[in-house]
């Protein structure tokens, strides 16, 4: 009887977190997927009998669709610019504010975190006036300058680089604070030997530092990237796909066509090659990751 209690202990703990992401994680998963093979619409959505099995129809519509291309393109865009970025800039955010006082570093903590909680409404609004191309507060500057007016959100490819811009800005704050806790970490002993063996900065940061937080790295980098794969409040809040669909990404077509269009099983259909994508993704980090451990 007790060994029975001493199994049924966990489950007791872990079953009603359990029974909640089974039901609102892998059921609508499981309708998704189904959905993504038939042509269902608000119609079909109102009378079930309207809705017809279409098999792989979807998925080939998508790979002809255009827009479709384009936003993957877009993403992957977003992907090898934005990610970079945003993994480097929280490093380096968080090795400086460990190299100052602990009320400075504390003030400045708080100031990088800000962004990461503020509602993607109220920065689009901010961040618009910013690059308004007219009276923005970027164009004021390059205008004193005696330099040219940037299209900040009306070029595509400069729209996206604002986008990054704007998305890096905001994401620092988390990626920093695990960087932080880190760095924190790392026992003070090595870089007293280190120091006994006359090592320089650059040689304790990279043969100490760096490799001391190898997992935190791998960790914020996998996250980043699937962040940035499923990249959707930016545009949508800033640009709404466009110019010319120049800045759409996966997550906002798999909105556009899912909600704005009412075409539920064309929607579904690209949700699953967004998650093909990105479990594609996470699997060869994961892959890097075991190649590096093993050499």
């Amino acid at each position: 009887m007790n060994k029975m209690k001493t199994k049924l202990t966990p489950m007791f703990f872990i079953g009603p977190a359990v029974l909640l992401l089974m039901l609102f994680a892998f059921l609508p998963i499981i309708i998704a997927f189904s959905i993504s093979f038939t042509d269902m619409n608000l119609a079909g959505l109102a009378n079930w009998s309207n809705i017809e099995f279409i098999g792989l129809g979807n998925f080939i519509n998508l790979f002809g669709d255009k827009v479709f291309l384009q936003s993957i393109g877009n993403t992957f865009i977003y992907v090898i610019i934005g990610v970079p970025l945003a993994v480097g800039s929280s490093f380096i955010i968080a090795f400086f504010l460990n190299l100052i006082g602990s009320w400075l570093a504390s003030t400045f903590r708080v100031i990088y975190y800000m962004p990461s909680i503020t509602n993607i409404v109220a920065v689009a609004v901010v961040w618009g006036f910013l690059y308004n191309q007219e009276y923005g507060l970027f164009n004021f500057i390059l205008n004193s300058l005696n330099l040219a007016s940037v299209p900040w959100l009306e070029d595509p490819f400069i729209a996206k680089l604002s986008l990054i811009l704007l998305a890096v800005w905001k994401s620092n704050g988390v990626s920093m604070l695990i960087f932080l806790a880190a760095l924190q970490s790392i026992p003070r002993t090595y870089y007293e030997a280190a120091d006994i063996d006359g090592a320089n900065r650059w040689q304790k940061l990279i043969y100490i530092t760096l490799p001391s937080m190898s997992f935190a790295t791998f960790f914020v980098t996998v996250t980043t990237l699937i962040g940035w794969l499923q990249f959707f409040e930016e545009p949508f809040v800033m640009t709404e796909g466009g110019p010319l669909n120049g800045t759409n990404s996966i997550a906002l077509f798999i909105y556009q066509e899912g909600f704005q269009y009412s075409e539920f099983g064309y929607g579904a259909a690209a949700s699953f090659v967004l998650f093909v994508i990105v479990i594609a993704a996470t699997l060869v980090q994961f892959k890097f990751r075991k190649s590096d451990q093993t050499m």
